[in-house]
């Protein structure tokens, strides 16, 4: 991103433009998956390194652009189809299109679970629909004793209309999980769990009408923001969550045998 990473910022144009490139570059990334619309892509995976990244794409052919975008604000909604989720809030509001929100998720057994604090912008444009993040501190939300608090260096997502009912979705992450993770946990993330993540997205799409319909139908603050009731805050009173101050945990010991399949990838 476009910022000194020591200074919480709003992202800005230029780094929505950066996030655009990244999610459609093929310079520097390996593809490990390729099936039926849905294709993986990650940097450099080396057992033990701290950061990681990988983006997944899916064609989605029978929802348009600004339904998936709402799917993937609704945190209401979210609550429904989301199996990972432990828990999910908005704690506040920074400007009309950005805010600091908190979300925990279950990990795939027998990995601990993780949480963040992120700062979370989005912005619509001619025919892409992104929404991004990265970590920050927040003083009233320290880590947790029975979580790993993980680390968000830049996540989000590229909608782009190919259609007024189809588009394509791309989920893009480059974070530090803090843990010394085993290779397979690695494997399993990309050619498995990110897929399957998606392609959830896309099944959760189709019946977010009827269930919206039912639901406070009219209520989307992400889209119009006089409608937004979250408390204000000052950026100052945030700071950068730098991974270093945080407690690394080792599982890069834990053996694969006893693996879940639940999906542990943050939305």
């Amino acid at each position: 991103m476009s910022v000194e990473r020591d200074t919480v910022q709003i992202p800005d144009d230029l780094a929505f433009a950066s996030f655009r490139q990244q999610c459609e570059s093929t310079q520097g990334w390996q593809q490990k998956y390729s099936k039926l619309g849905v294709g993986v892509w990650v940097q450099d995976t080396s057992e033990g390194k701290a950061v990681h990244r990988m983006k997944c794409r899916i064609e989605i052919k029978d929802v348009p652009a600004d339904l998936v975008y709402d799917v993937l604000h609704d945190n209401e909604y979210r609550c429904k189809w989301d199996k990972q989720v432990i828990k999910t809030f908005d704690i506040a509001r920074l400007t009309v299109n950005a805010d600091i929100g908190y979300y925990s998720w279950k990990c795939p057994s027998p990995l601990k679970d993780r949480d963040v604090i992120t700062l979370r912008s989005w912005l619509i444009t001619d025919n892409d629909y992104m929404i991004i993040n990265y970590s920050v501190k927040h003083p009233d939300f320290p880590p947790q004793k029975d979580l790993v608090r993980a680390v968000s260096i830049l996540t989000g997502y590229l909608i782009h209309s190919t259609g007024s009912g189809s588009c394509d979705l791309v989920y893009m992450a480059e974070a530090d999980p803090r843990g010394s993770l085993p290779k397979w946990v690695i494997n399993k993330a990309s050619q498995y769990l990110a897929p399957k993540v998606l392609k959830r997205i896309h099944k959760v799409s189709l019946k977010y009408p009827e269930w919206k319909r039912k639901n406070r139908p009219h209520l989307k603050p992400w889209l119009y923001p006089e409608q937004n009731n979250l408390p204000t805050m000052n950026l100052d009173v945030l700071s950068i969550q730098h991974a270093e101050s945080l407690e690394n945990i080792d599982e890069s010991a834990l053996s694969e045998e006893n693996a879940s399949d639940e999906e542990g990838i943050k939305g």
